[in-house]
């Protein structure tokens, strides 16, 4: 569940992105800004043909401009999102800029095309330092992503009001096309260092990606060869990167950018010559790079998410699990009692027992009937804590099962993982108990359903409330109800009232999801347990998805043909969905 290293925006990707948005987005007219997140900033401009978005963010792990699909609205509107809906409110996109090798993108607004600029967004994509402005026409700044006091640095402290100030200039030399291979050599072979630091310390607008990718276009190579020293490069190395960088400076050169998703990074803006790239190379790179982004800090969302919840679970387990020890074995000291009770009687049938030894026995007498009178409170925590660690075994199975689920995007995987984190800071964690009704009450689409061979919709629970949901809330008198015997896992309900009955197919493909979406999936065959809806009941006080039933009927589900079945009907459902939007 690892997540690849994310390869941060670099002065090549930032120009190829502003030279594809400069043919796009100019000029167009300032729709609307919102703010997903802390550091992020998505702006939707109106241009003739469409609505377009644009992401800019500041953020130091992934700074980045960008192009996204249309996002969806956020709740609520951050202080900065409405001074930035403010300030450009009916204003035109006039003009976008970024010069030479520097990291600043600059939005020109005006209320006309080709009229002086009344506002500017300023986007600073320098790691760490990485800022957003947005400026009114004497270049005052009127609000920014983050303020920069005099004790965070003293070269340039900015904040509200304050004139803007570019940041200083690069250090090293600016790559020029037109310098000969010997002066190239001679100045990155001054100092018996990497080629990697070698190139970032002598020119501007070298990126460690961008290292790489000059080196070679094979992975292993190119990573051998930016490790190497320059005094130990070959001559004719020096030569291949040489033809490569100067295949790079004639792409910024001549603006022309293409996108790889090949090579020793993971994507690359420019091409070598006339160098064959796969047919993404054709494909919008600011959009590619925006899903790109997307897709990677979805994935460490999930991770992190993942991580959390399985740490307090482990630890929910563990405590429990002391508990759970520590009752029975005040439970067996119960059987204690009667030889207290003997002991006590002993001492009160000897000959003339004195006060001493009568208030011996009384204590005795005393200790045993607090025993006996524990036995009932003992027996009830040792089931309380049973309990607990039943829904604690069932919540990490349904964790692990959202990460096993290759069929759902990283987003859909977050909502899954944050609904059962929702539900679980309620009945396991004890975390804000008196809360008004958490939101996933609303997520109801979340719920997994597959179409059976005989067309029947099934249900899929995967946490505790889902589990309610569909097998007491939405089911109905004709329905069937699944769930592994005595094992946690997903309930799954065959909708059979919707269409007349269920045939032995339907029962058997119910039988083997039943087995994959339980803590028994890797056993070849699983004891399911099919019960009529009506027989089914909820236990009262019990937490959502704790059922209890009469009768049924006991089946054996094969795991392997519950995975095989679910990933089939999830393709097939998929294709479905792309051709319809198609």
């Amino acid at each position: 569940m690892g997540t690849k290293t994310l390869q941060k925006m670099d002065i090549t990707s930032i120009k190829a992105v502003v030279v594809e948005l400069r043919k796009k987005i100019i000029p167009s007219r300032f729709e609307k800004a919102q703010q997903p997140e802390a550091n992020t900033l998505q702006i939707g401009l109106r241009t003739i043909k469409e609505l377009i978005w644009i992401e800019l963010s500041w953020d130091a792990y992934s700074a980045r401009l960008v192009e996204i699909a249309p996002p969806p609205k956020t709740s609520g509107e951050s202080t900065l999102a409405k001074q930035v809906n403010h300030g450009l409110n009916q204003m035109a996109l006039i003009d976008l800029k970024q010069k030479g090798f520097e990291r600043v993108i600059e939005f020109h607004f005006g209320f006309r095309p080709k009229e002086k600029s009344h506002r500017s967004l300023i986007l600073e994509l320098m790691g760490r330092h990485s800022n957003f402005l947005m400026l009114n026409k004497e270049g005052k700044t009127i609000t920014l992503g983050k303020q920069v006091r005099e004790y965070q640095s003293r070269l340039r402290p900015i904040s509200t009001g304050d004139i803007y100030t570019p940041p200083p200039p690069l250090n090293g030399k600016e790559p020029n096309k037109d310098e000969c291979f010997e002066d190239w050599k001679e100045r990155l072979s001054l100092i018996p260092i990497s080629l990697k630091e070698a190139l970032l310390m002598n020119y501007q607008g070298i990126s460690p990606s961008l290292a790489i990718q000059l080196a070679s276009d094979k992975k292993e190579t190119a990573e051998q060869i930016v490790n190497l020293s320059v005094k130990d490069l070959a001559q004719e190395t020096w030569e291949s990167i040489y033809k490569r960088w100067h295949a790079w400076l004639e792409v910024c050169d001549k603006e022309s950018f293409c996108i790889c998703s090949e090579g020793p990074t993971a994507y690359r803006v420019w091409k070598e010559g006339n160098e064959k790239l796969a047919p993404s190379s054709a494909l919008n790179i600011s959009l590619f790079l925006g899903k790109y982004y997307r897709s990677h800090l979805e994935q460490k969302r999930f991770n992190k998410l993942f991580d959390e919840m399985n740490q307090r679970l482990i630890k929910e387990r563990i405590n429990e699990e002391k508990s759970l020890i520590k009752q029975k074995g005040l439970l067996t000291r119960v059987k204690e009692s009667d030889e207290i009770q003997r002991k006590a009687d002993s001492i009160l049938s000897s000959h003339k027992p004195s006060k001493a030894i009568i208030k011996e026995a009384q204590l005795l007498y005393k200790k045993a009937k607090k025993i006996r009178r524990s036995e009932s409170m003992l027996i009830e925590r040792v089931n309380f804590h049973q309990k607990k660690l039943a829904l604690i075994a069932e919540s990490e199975l349904f964790v692990h099962d959202i990460i096993l689920n290759t069929c759902e995007s990283n987003l859909e995987k977050i909502h899954a993982i944050s609904e059962l984190k929702e539900e679980l800071d309620k009945h396991l964690f004890s975390i804000d108990k008196n809360s008004s009704k958490p939101s996933y009450t609303k997520k109801i689409n979340l719920v997994l359903e597959i179409i059976s061979p005989n067309g029947l919709s099934i249900q899929i629970g995967r946490n505790h409330r889902q589990n309610e949901l569909i097998s007491i809330k939405n089911a109905r008198k004709g329905d069937f109800w699944f769930h592994a015997q005595e094992c946690p896992g997903g309930h799954v309900v065959i909708k059979a009232s919707q269409g007349g009955g269920a045939e032995e197919s339907d029962i058997q493909f119910c039988a083997d999801l039943a087995a994959y979406f339980s803590k028994a999936r890797h056993s070849k065959k699983v004891s399911i347990t099919m019960v009529p809806i009506k027989q089914l009941q909820k236990l009262k006080g019990a937490i959502p998805g704790t059922v209890t039933h009469r009768g049924g009927k006991v089946l054996w589900g094969d795991p392997l043909n519950g995975k095989d079945h679910f990933e089939r009907s999830r393709a097939k459902a998929q294709n479905a969905l792309s051709s319809a939007t198609s």
